[in-house]
């Protein structure tokens, strides 16, 4: 059976947000204020504010809030390089955000620049050809290489992005040479721009949506904003004119976007601490600050007369809906996943390949490493953003976000008389 995939954008005055639905059920969900828009894509000319020998990285004022982070690698690509030799307080240099400040800590940045089209990805310096690992035929593989290889710039690399997939010679040429167009210009305004400050402003939540999603096999398109409807038409004519007929306009009645289409209820199920099995059994999702924990339990699911079997049930299960949850909460760093004990070494492997497959869903780069000697399964996610919760959820006043309230003396005698 196909997903069938559609992109849902709700574009109010204040804040956009944009839905992905598979099968009808909320897969990833993405929100963005306007006076708090995302900076990961961004080049700024900033400044060197601190270098620190001991962690070997460096301080950017990059005009923020907070100083951006910029470590070694991402800046020299030679073993021996040492950041006090690289930089020194007060220097000027060029980086671009890859990674959002999150809680108390800045921005990451890095000098190796990436200027993403909608079918390739530009890098100024470097020198080698990627190509898309959801583009999994060989034999278009190699041929998308080979017009990458063509079309490549004699000083950058290319990526070739997975809407390229069936695309011609003129459709990378005309995008190569719009991207080099655009790097020339932020060369050129490197030394004009006031120090710290913005040289490259990545698109908005809508467009980088479009970009970035537009060739999953999208569809509906469906928007409650008339300008931007139009706008997304025009971009369409340009990129993929024989798609026009996905888009709709959603004319606001009685309802909001996403509340015709149940997103609203999916989201508040979304923040809850336990998501229920269609089993019965259910999974429970701790995120401390350091990795998130992920317990799994039976509940009502009580199987057949065989105890392994119902556990490994259970655990499959899990495991696509741990998958599902993860992408869905937009959960990154460490996680730690408590499956129910199970003791055939066949039946764990079975669980590592659920969580695998399911894991492939998911846009953003995973690792799962496996069982440990206590039997529970580690696996990391790359984190670019703060996860959903920390947009939609703010820690009580009360409990200081522990989700328990102090339970005074007098509560106690009160509850014993």
């Amino acid at each position: 059976m196909g997903v069938d995939r559609k992109i849902i954008i709700d574009n109010q005055r204040t804040q956009t947000r944009v839905a992905v639905l598979e099968n009808d059920e909320l897969a990833e969900i993405y929100i963005e204020d306007v006076d708090n828009r995302r900076i990961a894509g961004n080049i700024y000319r900033g400044r060197v504010a601190n270098v620190l020998p001991g962690m070997q990285a460096a301080f950017i004022d990059i005009g923020l809030e907070k100083n951006a982070f910029l470590y070694i690698e991402d800046i020299c690509a030679a073993r021996d390089c040492h950041i006090e030799d690289v930089l020194r307080e007060g220097q000027e240099l060029t980086v671009q955000v890859y990674k959002e400040p999150i809680g108390t800590k800045g921005a990451r940045v890095t000098t190796n620049f990436a200027l993403p089209g909608n079918f390739v990805i530009l890098l100024p310096g470097a020198d080698y050809i990627g190509v898309s690992k959801k583009i999994e035929d060989e034999a278009e593989r190699q041929r998308l290489k080979s017009l990458a290889e063509s079309v490549r710039p004699s000083n950058a690399g290319l990526i070739v992005r997975t809407a390229a997939r069936g695309k011609d010679i003129e459709a990378f040429a005309h995008e190569v040479d719009l991207l080099e167009r655009l790097w020339a210009k932020i060369r050129n305004d490197e030394h004009k721009t006031r120090v710290p400050g913005l040289l490259y402003k990545d698109e908005n939540l809508i467009y980088r949506t479009l970009r970035d999603m537009y060739a999953q096999d999208i569809s509906r398109l469906v928007i409650n904003d008339f300008d931007e409807y139009n706008r997304i038409l025009e971009w369409i004519r340009a990129v993929a004119p024989d798609s026009k007929r996905i888009v709709e306009y959603f004319e606001p009645e009685r309802c909001g976007i996403f509340e015709y289409f149940g997103i609203e209820d999916q989201i508040e199920k979304a923040m809850r601490k336990k998501a229920w099995l269609k089993s019965g059994g259910y999974i429970i999702i701790e995120p401390t600050e350091a990795l998130t924990v992920i317990d799994v339990n039976t509940g009502k699911y009580v199987g057949g007369a065989d105890l392994e079997d119902t556990v490994l049930r259970t655990n499959l299960e899990a495991a696509d809906e741990i998958a599902s949850q993860i992408r869905l909460r937009d959960i990154g760093g460490i996680i730690i996943i408590d499956f129910i004990d199970m003791e055939k070494h066949d039946h764990r492997q079975m669980v590592i390949d659920a969580l695998k497959a399911a894991l492939k869903r998911d846009r953003t780069k995973t690792n799962v490493l496996g069982f440990t000697g206590l039997g529970l399964v580690e696996m990391t996610r790359k984190k670019a953003r703060d996860k959903l919760s920390a947009s939609l959820l703010k820690p009580c006043p009360h409990c200081g976000g522990t989700g328990r309230v102090y339970l005074h003396r007098a509560d106690l005698v009160e509850d014993s008389v």
